[in-house]
């Protein structure tokens, strides 16, 4: 292969020369502590994981009850998980929420500049079921706030929710073939079905840094702002950083939505980066009300469904593309990461990134240290019209830690390079645990027949059917990600879900069975499939800088059982259709 190739526009691209300089950045950033170097907001000793949008007084009494499901969680795949049960005629639900409010990952994350990355006509839930067209393309995080509450309420689950309760553990009893699901406030609720709705970004994590108790200013963690703080709302104005020096560790998606009102609000700003993102153009716009007038019914479903299938395979979509964002236009044409045009197109894409780099930051020195040295895709892509711009700021300060992180922090601030910065409010934007283990994730210690632990049967990694149910553990679905498919677009694929679910449950309700679960075989034969599938993304994260999507380069991590089903997002749903509309309830064993 060439070292140098031409692009369509004329440009010329040393391919050989960028591959080293992503390889030389990835090792680089490899640790041997790999994941170990985060650690959870409750486990840390800074005391920074209170929910600051709950009464901190509230109290009820607990309950004792029989349900007929139990959902975990009221996020986006809770809710609709309930809303796909009441429309199959489930009514007796139970809704236990760690929050004060329905949202998930929408409730905890209130940051000034909070918005969706996926067009939000199909990024939102159900908007034409309750009848909702978003205002503009990519809606910002109130009003995605506001669209949880609306679709709780269109479905009447308020009344079914116990909030502020966290589940600690689940019990499969046998003899009533029922869950015995206990909860932080003393509830005992007796579930036939159990749907764990614990979300992927429901676990915010910390860095392990020498001396973070010491710090002597005021911090917080971006999933849990503190506004009574910073003063002003998510649309930004934060009036009570004027006078603030204010320090922010991370540069990942949050980051790059929330740096650009830091620097509008403080005095001054440092934003200390490990590895940069790679960020294009936002181009947001507000929807056209003529039209959405002629939008006709089933249009939801039907642009979600093509939004799908032209990102299924990164990029073997129709030139007639009916919808157009970020995600489109950025992916490789044609080709995998583990075949050279793949590669190619990958590194193209990064050579764009650093081209806007160059054209908008005007120091030379930060516009380089803000340039990605990695495959396209290895982290999460961003986009942003302001986070570029924000370093042209005479009081916005780039701290590039050259790949290896903070290395301690002080009373007073913030050591990179032997270099102390003093500061008066420290910002953790350093995400949240991604693919983690179920019991690390959720909290929930899970006990299924005859006494067997979850976490013991998936101590080599997950062993499921389709990523939702598991042999020995009847009656449990899971919403989580591993073993399965994830779209652009996790909303479509979590619906798909959330509907197998509600189909599982409401058959098993009307044929009179009292258990259900995958049989060893089933079970067997999907790991099979996740296995067979897994040799193209194993090899992508072989060559990714350390991330959350490889386990941070972890080369122990069970990344293929661990890891998301390597088969289309498309291929994904299709089976799940394909299995529903086949009747026969096939690979599943069921107790009548």
């Amino acid at each position: 292969m060439a070292t140098e190739t031409s692009t369509p526009d004329g440009q010329t691209i040393d391919f050989a020369g960028l591959a080293e300089k992503f390889e030389e950045e990835r090792v680089k950033r490899l640790r041997p502590d790999a994941n170990a170097q985060y650690q959870e907001l409750g486990d840390s000793a800074l005391e920074i994981d209170r929910d600051p949008n709950a009464d901190p007084n509230f109290q009820r009494a607990p309950i004792t009850e029989e349900v007929d499901v139990l959902i975990i969680g009221g996020g986006f795949s809770g809710l609709m998980t309930a809303g796909r049960l009441r429309e199959k005629g489930v009514a007796d639900i139970r809704i236990v929420e760690t929050g004060a409010d329905f949202g998930g990952t929408w409730y905890w994350n209130r940051y000034p500049g909070l918005q969706c990355d996926a067009e939000s006509y199909v990024y939102l839930p159900m908007v034409e079921e309750i009848g909702v067209i978003p205002s503009e393309k990519y809606v910002k995080g109130p009003e995605i706030f506001t669209h949880c509450q609306g679709l709780a309420k269109y479905y009447d689950l308020y009344p079914a929710t116990l909030f502020q309760t966290a589940v600690t553990d689940a019990q499969w009893r046998e003899d009533r073939k029922r869950w015995i699901v206990r909860t932080s406030r003393g509830d005992q609720i007796a579930a036939r079905f159990v749907v764990s709705g614990t979300g992927f970004y429901g676990s915010p994590k910390l860095p392990r840094i020498p001396g973070m108790e010491k710090f002597e200013g005021h911090c917080f963690h971006t999933s849990r702002w503190d506004y009574a703080y910073t003063g002003g709302t998510p649309r930004g104005a934060m009036t009570g950083l004027k006078d603030k020096v204010v320090g922010i560790i991370g540069t990942g998606a949050t980051a790059v939505q929330v740096v650009p009102h830091l620097a509008e609000s403080a005095k001054h700003l440092f934003v200390f980066q490990r590895t940069p993102s790679s960020v294009a153009p936002r181009d947001n716009k507000p929807t056209d009300p003529e039209w959405a007038k002629s939008l006709k019914p089933d249009w939801a479903r039907e642009r979600r469904e093509r939004y799908t299938t032209f990102l299924a395979d990164l990029g073997r979509f129709s030139h007639e593309v009916l919808l157009k964002d970020g995600w489109l236009e950025d992916l490789p044409a044609e080709g995998g990461a583990d075949d050279a045009s793949g590669a190619f197109n990958t590194i193209r894409l990064m050579k764009e990134i650093h081209d806007r780099i160059d054209s908008i930051v005007t120091d030379k020195k930060t516009a380089e240290a803000l340039k990605p040295y990695y495959h396209y895709f290895c982290k999460r892509p961003t986009f942003s019209d302001d986070y570029y711009p924000t370093f042209n700021r005479p009081d916005v300060t780039l701290v590039d830690t050259h790949g290896k992180g903070v290395e301690a922090i002080t009373a007073k601030g913030l050591v990179v390079d032997g270099v102390e910065y003093p500061l008066d409010c420290l910002i953790y934007s350093t995400g949240f645990d991604f693919l983690a283990d179920y019991a690390r994730e959720s909290g929930i210690t899970v006990t299924g027949r005859d006494g067997l632990s979850l976490e013991d049967y998936w101590k080599e990694g997950p062993r499921t059917w389709f990523g939702m149910m598991t042999h020995n553990f009847p009656n449990f679905l899971f919403m989580r990600l591993p073993q399965t498919s994830i779209s652009f677009n996790f909303v479509h694929t979590a619906d798909e879900k959330a509907r197998h679910a509600a189909y599982i449950i409401s058959a098993c309700l009307q044929r009179g069975g009292v258990a259900v679960e995958p049989s060893r075989e089933a079970e067997s034969w999907w790991i099979d499939e996740v296995v067979a599938k897994s040799g193209p993304g194993l090899a992508f994260a072989a060559i990714c800088t350390p991330a959350f999507y490889n386990f941070e380069g972890d080369e122990s991590a069970n990344l293929t059982l661990n890891g998301l089903y390597g088969g289309s997002s498309r291929s994904y749903i299709d089976q799940l259709e394909a299995w529903q509309q086949d009747g026969t309830m096939a690979g599943l064993e069921m107790t009548s």
